[in-house]
């Protein structure tokens, strides 16, 4: 039997990953636990570890990470605390691999500790880039690097990695575990959706606009104008909007205060944290999603639903015809949205295809998981200088 470890400090990596989970703790082969960390454990940002442990979810162990001080410094701290608080953890646990998906403070994290107590590490969603010079950028390279194994959603994201020097049998494209979770996730009616998000009633005789919208430092200031502008455009045009809340980044606290200040408005709705399943159905019943969460550009296009991404998060990733950036300023938002509302792009959303998968990775993934011989890629003694990729 296998023993395979997974680390997760907030929603949006666990619900990226959760349909693997899911079939990784059901299979007899394979003795599976998460390491829970970070806001999954704080009731300010909606114990998210509630939705782990009603998934059938096995915890290695939950590890209070979480500095709540809204500042570069405290992102920083977090990752030290989930560093010395699970090396102990996972060196008694002692996993045959350790898999870590993205490119927060965590997923670095991890690697560390794989590479440092001798574990191979399995990383999801490498070799992807932005061209917003955010931190996550940098961090996933450097995972990538730390890292036994890649299991990626796109040729160009392979492509990028053998550019930075990893061997190409480490790598296996797999397409994206984001998309797998639209395949298995009951359907549930636009009336029930609102009355669990608590949206009032006269949402359901409005088109559905969902915005989420992630801090970063070079925008934290204008950042609450960028929500206020969509908003105020959302709601002029007759869309009931679902603003959700942002990541434990440098920021937030500002943000959720502006969002608060707008749920006051019956033509909006703020949710704190809300189940995948429900997550799920708001998306398909919703008509654009806005702001510049990596759902619009990564999942979105699973359901043919329109994305109006807001700032500089996300630019430079690679992004389906349904994906349209804008600057911010009203002026951009509302052509945009101009844009969406013709037929024709309502036309060309029907043969639209997601390039990050069919959303069947899940047992592609698995298949890897039990016919790889970790140990044999522990080991990175290859000099990039002599690793071809033509």
């Amino acid at each position: 039997m296998r023993k395979i470890l997974a680390l997760s400090s907030i929603r949006s990596d666990y619900d990226l990953m959760s349909v693997l989970y899911k079939k990784l703790a059901a299979d007899t082969r394979t003795d599976f636990r998460l390491l829970v960390s970070g806001a999954h454990l704080s009731p300010a940002h909606g114990l998210s570890v509630r939705h782990i442990v009603s998934d059938g979810i096995p915890l290695l162990s939950q590890v209070e990470t979480l500095i709540s001080s809204d500042s570069k410094a405290g992102r920083l701290k977090t990752a030290s605390n989930l560093l010395a608080g699970s090396i102990d953890l996972v060196k008694d646990f002692a996993p045959d691999a350790i898999l870590i998906a993205g490119d927060r403070e965590d997923v670095l994290v991890g690697a560390m500790i794989g590479g440092f107590l001798g574990i191979p590490t399995v990383h999801f969603f490498g070799g992807d880039h932005a061209a917003d010079g955010h931190i996550d950028n940098p961090v996933r390279h450097a995972t990538s690097k730390l890292a036994s194994l890649h299991f990626v959603s796109h040729e160009e994201h392979r492509e990028r990695l053998l550019r930075i020097g990893e061997e190409p049998r480490r790598i296996h494209v797999t397409g994206s575990l984001a998309l797998d979770k639209f395949m298995s996730e009951a359907t549930i009616d636009r009336a029930d959706v609102a009355r669990r998000i608590d949206a009032p009633k006269n949402s359901l005789h409005r088109p559905w606009a969902v915005l989420i919208f992630h801090p970063i430092s070079e925008e934290a200031e204008v950042a609450p104008d960028y929500i206020q502008s969509a908003c105020h455009v959302l709601c002029q045009r007759g869309y009931h909007v679902f603003l959700g809340a942002p990541n434990t980044d440098p920021g937030s606290h500002r943000l959720v205060e502006t969002l608060a200040g707008l749920d006051q408005d019956s033509r909006i709705t703020f949710y704190r944290n809300i189940d995948r399943g429900l997550f799920v159905n708001l998306l398909r019943h919703s008509a654009v999603i806005t702001g510049n969460s990596s759902a619009g550009i990564l999942e979105a296009p699973s359901l043919q639903l329109p994305t109006i991404n807001i700032g500089r998060r996300q630019r430079g990733r690679l992004s389906a015809p349904s994906v349209i950036f804008t600057d911010g300023s009203e002026r951009e938002f509302t052509t945009a949205l101009d844009r969406i509302e013709q037929p024709s792009f309502a036309v060309g959303l029907r043969t639209l295809v997601n390039p990050y998968g069919d959303g069947n990775s899940t047992a592609k993934v698995i298949e890897l998981l039990h016919s790889l011989d970790f140990p044999a890629y522990l080991s990175k003694s290859v000099d990039p200088l002599a690793i071809r990729h033509d």
